[in-house]
């Protein structure tokens, strides 16, 4: 799970969602030798707050 705060700034979910993804590569590269059978994800939104298109919370978790 990745949290980012930020001031000002719109479009900061992506930064999050960019850093949840690069970590799970950065596992899977570590593990590789052991199984490169290895699924990554699913990666997802959970909550965001604030910007110009408002608040979003997810129904419920995947």
């Amino acid at each position: 799970q990745v949290q980012v705060k930020t001031k000002g700034s719109t479009g900061v979910e992506m930064e999050a969602l960019t850093s949840a993804s690069v970590c799970a590569l950065t596992v899977y590269d570590m593990c590789k030798a052991i199984d490169k059978g290895m699924i990554i994800g699913p990666t997802y939104l959970i909550e965001k707050t604030g910007g110009k298109n408002g608040d979003f919370h997810r129904a419920s978790d995947i």
